[in-house]
């Protein structure tokens, strides 16, 4: 048993994806998405934010799970995770791995934690609670699109989990999919959404690595980090999608409200130079 696994043993484990399952049910304000302007800090803009995550939760996975794309590359990756598993390939690429250690030590643990989706959660946190305090709309909405779309993949991974409850190869339990895989590639298609490559390439390259080594210390089979990839990928890309900023000419669209003294709605255009 390596340390990452000492560290978070089975049942803390299981409550974290309990804990995603009941927060991705819909709640609140249904029918609307998006919070607006908050004045004050952080913790005002979290309270108005709450109150129509659920709403976002539920539009964000219909507009994922009911995409006939989405669905035919998960259906297919899954028909490949059921090959490889039930083929041979994942036995044969784990004894490949089992005689070719990649990583270990320091940079086998630091894998682990960057992969991680508390990781990603706890980045996501820092993100939203910097940005409301700056007032930054545009980068705290984003915040909360990143807390959507790991939101969406964690209870999904979870489920799947729970499923089909297999073993990996190092013998612990809960393996198809891999929840570090989805979630780092998750957090890498919305930040290439929202960024482009100059920040979505070297954050695919992390997920990579994070992926190769879930196989390379017996955490996942090649299957399960197959599917977990696409999982992501389909999940980050489709919600990033949904609430990306419209730009004319280079200038961002943005909602403008006014304030307390002259209200007003409308739209506005910013541009950074």
């Amino acid at each position: 048993m390596t340390l990452s696994y000492g560290v978070m043993s089975r049942w803390p484990y299981t409550l974290f994806w309990f804990w995603l399952l009941v927060l991705s049910l819909p709640a609140g304000a249904a029918d609307q998405e998006e919070a607006t302007s908050v004045p004050g800090g952080w913790l005002d803009a979290a309270k108005a934010d709450l109150d129509v995550f659920g709403g976002r939760l539920k539009a964000d996975a219909k507009a994922t799970f009911f995409d006939s794309d989405n669905l035919a590359a998960l259906a297919w990756a899954g028909l490949a995770s059921a090959a490889m598993n039930s083929g041979g390939a994942d036995d044969k690429i784990a004894d490949y791995f089992d005689r070719h250690d990649t990583f270990g030590g320091f940079s086998d643990e630091a894998l682990f934690v960057v992969g991680s989706p508390i990781t990603h959660f706890v980045g996501t946190t820092v993100w939203y609670v910097l940005s409301a305090e700056k007032q930054d709309d545009p980068s705290r909405r984003q915040a909360v699109t990143m807390f959507s779309a790991l939101t969406i993949t964690g209870a999904v991974t979870g489920g799947l989990k729970a499923i089909r409850h297999n073993d990996q190869p190092d013998g612990q339990a809960w393996s198809w999919p891999s929840g570090h895989t989805s979630s780092s590639v998750a957090v890498a298609s919305v930040l290439h959404e929202f960024y482009g490559l100059k920040v979505g390439l070297p954050a695919y390259a992390v997920a990579g690595f994070v992926a190769w080594r879930m196989m390379d210390d017996g955490d996942h089979w090649a299957s399960d980090v197959l599917f977990g990839a696409t999982l992501g990928w389909v999940v980050g890309h489709t919600v990033a999608r949904r609430h990306a900023e419209l730009e004319i000419a280079g200038f961002k669209v943005l909602p403008y409200y006014g304030n307390y003294e002259t209200p007003a709605v409308g739209i506005s255009l910013a541009r950074e130079f």
